[in-house]
């Protein structure tokens, strides 16, 4: 049977092409219709977008960090400066493989772990394409080694920089304080945008205390980089503001002068200007080198430092807080006078010790265990003043009361931090009735007034504060917050006035004269700082307890180990008539105040009289800083 053969059915398959044709025809043209959607969308609706991505690639806004401002003595000596340095960086967008950059770079120059702990806690918080700092005051050789290397090294950079120096270290330590790396806390407390670039900040003293004004603000630049990163060109460029200069009221010589008067001994010396309230000495020892903070200081140096136990870091001229002593007696003398208790003729009965009604106890004079009595039969203000009688003030203190003692000796700036402009100021205790309650919430008792009398018990001030008072002593009631800070580029900066001790005349002329005989008395208690003067001094004595002595024991020196004997104090002002200067000197564990009036004589020897040596010392600074 035939087999029947089927013919091509040309309308059937000009269907099947026709619509295979319309079919690849839709596909294409909507193939054409995405691409073209997505060129509007890159071209027109996203445009702005990906050209800044575009720009970010190929153009940088970077930032410029300011000069800081330089700090001077007064005689224009340079004490913190900008000295040119190189920071090795790595922008993280441009390296292919952190790990592995950062292992080749520990290769080529020396990075410890520290560096490599703050370079990632810098990584975390940084803004997109911003270098991140991995070492600090790259060498000459160190800058070499990377530069043959850097093609190999995309991403890394070489910049130079400016880092704080301190050319006399340890001698302003505690005066100017230092910068240091910001840490964590501090970056998010400052402006991120005032600190773009920067990596110190202030951290205590005059560089914290200052810091906006010594900080300036930040510029920045556009600049053209290549595919590792590398500037090419600079498109636009504002420069950044450099922060302020300060001078500072602060003299080197005398500073040096003081410095090495306390040697080695713990204690400050706080020398001011009665007249304008400048602070011209600041010194607390020991101190530290300044500059070992700037980039960080390496455990075994800040170990060294915070385990001492001469606690160099603690600055005693504004944190330390003492018993001032015997320091107080003019003041209390004055408040004598002032509130009619006792006159210039006024005298006491001086056995050697002090017993109040009623009570058995007695309280010892200190010139009981040298004479085995007291001073004289009778002791009158100038006396006990000159020869510090604590008889004398005992007796005062009871009749005065301790809240009659607060309202006269507070206006001299005891309880009170001082309001220098430094950090870390304490503000001592000046204590009364109210104070213990609310501090110990415990009655006042009358033994302890007689404490407060010559300035123990709960008494505490700094040496800042003790200077103030003797601004106050010195000029008769009108006195000055401490600045160091003389003048912000050029423009001169006052001491706030503190408000006035207010006593009559003929009473302010009784005290300084009392004061007097202290130095010039043929029995007064720094009589032996007299010798070959060549000016009037006034001054008091002081010596705080550092151990109890129990009832009826007698201090004996030599069998109280070091760190437990007395501190020694002592102020002054002079000349008598035009004062210029007055001192705070504290000497820690001095046994006394021997140990501090010689080195107030010093100071004021200095200040007064060798301006030759004075001159010297500028000069000699001037080379040394060179």
């Amino acid at each position: 049977m035939p087999q029947h053969i089927a013919l091509k059915d040309p309308h059937r398959e000009a269907r099947i092409y026709s619509a295979r044709t319309i079919t690849a025809i839709l596909i294409v043209m909507g193939l054409l219709g995405l691409i073209v959607m997505r060129y509007y969308t890159l071209q027109i609706t996203e445009y702005e977008t990906y050209r800044t991505q575009s720009e970010r690639n190929r153009v940088q806004l970077q930032p410029l960090p300011p000069k800081r401002g330089l700090i001077y003595d007064r005689n224009g000596v340079l004490l913190a400066d900008n000295r040119p340095s190189h920071l090795l960086s790595v922008v993280v967008e441009r390296v292919p493989d952190l790990e592995a950059t950062l292992s080749e770079l520990q290769q080529l120059v020396p990075v410890s772990e520290s560096d490599l702990e703050n370079f990632y806690k810098k990584k975390d918080r940084r803004r997109p394409y911003e270098p991140v700092p991995l070492r600090f005051r790259l060498t000459e050789s160190e800058r070499a080694v990377l530069a043959v290397n850097r093609h190999r090294l995309p991403g890394v950079t070489v910049d130079a920089q400016l880092l704080r120096h301190y050319p006399y270290g340890e001698l302003f330590s505690h005066a100017i304080g230092y910068v240091g790396r910001i840490n964590e806390r501090e970056s998010f407390e400052l402006d991120a945008s005032d600190y773009r670039g920067t990596f110190h900040v202030g951290k205590v003293g005059v560089e914290k205390y200052y810091e906006d004004i010594l900080h300036g603000d930040v510029g920045y630049q556009n600049v053209e980089t290549n595919a590792h990163g590398r500037v090419l060109r600079v498109l636009e460029r504002f420069d950044p503001k450099p922060g302020a200069d300060l001078v500072l009221h602060l003299d080197i010589g005398l500073q040096r002068v003081a410095y090495e008067a306390l040697g080695e001994q713990r204690g400050a010396v706080v020398a001011m200007d009665p007249a304008t309230g400048g602070v011209l000495a600041l010194v607390s020892t020991p101190g530290f080198d300044s500059n070992l903070f700037v980039n960080g200081i390496s455990s075994a140096d800040y170990s060294a430092l915070r385990d001492s136990p001469d606690v160099p870091l603690f600055n005693r001229a504004v944190q330390g807080q003492y018993p001032p002593g015997s320091t107080v007696k003019p003041m209390m003398a004055l408040a004598g006078l002032e509130s009619g208790l006792v006159t210039p003729e006024y005298t006491v009965p001086d056995p050697g010790w002090y017993r109040l009604p009623g009570d058995s106890r007695r309280y010892r004079d200190w010139i009981l265990k040298i004479r085995g009595t007291g001073h004289a039969p009778r002791v009158d203000l100038e006396m006990a003043v000159a020869e510090s009688c604590d008889v004398y003030f005992y007796d005062l203190a009871r009749r005065l009361t301790i809240d009659g003692m607060y309202d006269y000796l507070h206006p001299f700036g005891l309880g009170e931090r001082s309001g220098i402009d430094t950090t870390n100021e304490r503000r001592g205790v000046l204590p009364s009735t109210r104070w213990k309650r609310d501090a110990m919430n415990q009655p006042w008792y009358p033994g302890e007034t007689i404490s407060a009398g010559i300035g123990q018990g709960y008494m505490l001030a700094t040496p800042v504060q003790l200077a103030v008072a003797t601004t106050a002593l010195a000029t008769r009631g009108r006195h000055y917050s401490p600045r160091l800070v003389k003048s912000i580029d050029g423009v001169p900066e006052a001491a706030p006035e503190l408000a006035p001790v207010q006593a009559t005349e003929a009473h302010w002329e009784v005290v300084q004269q009392a004061m007097r005989e202290v130095v010039h008395g043929q029995r007064g208690s720094a009589r032996r700082i007299s010798q070959g003067i060549q000016y009037e001094m006034a001054g008091k004595t002081g010596t705080a307890q550092v151990i109890g002595i129990a009832q009826g024991e007698i201090y004996r020196e030599e069998e109280v180990a070091e760190r437990h004997r007395n501190h020694g104090l002592f102020i002054a002002f002079a000349p008598l008539e035009a004062p210029t200067i007055a001192v705070a000197v504290i000497v820690e564990n001095g046994g006394g105040s021997s140990a501090a009036y010689p080195i107030a004589r010093q100071v004021i020897d200095a200040w007064l009289l060798d301006e030759s040596t004075a001159d010297a010392g500028v000069e000699a600074a001037r080379g040394e800083a060179g």
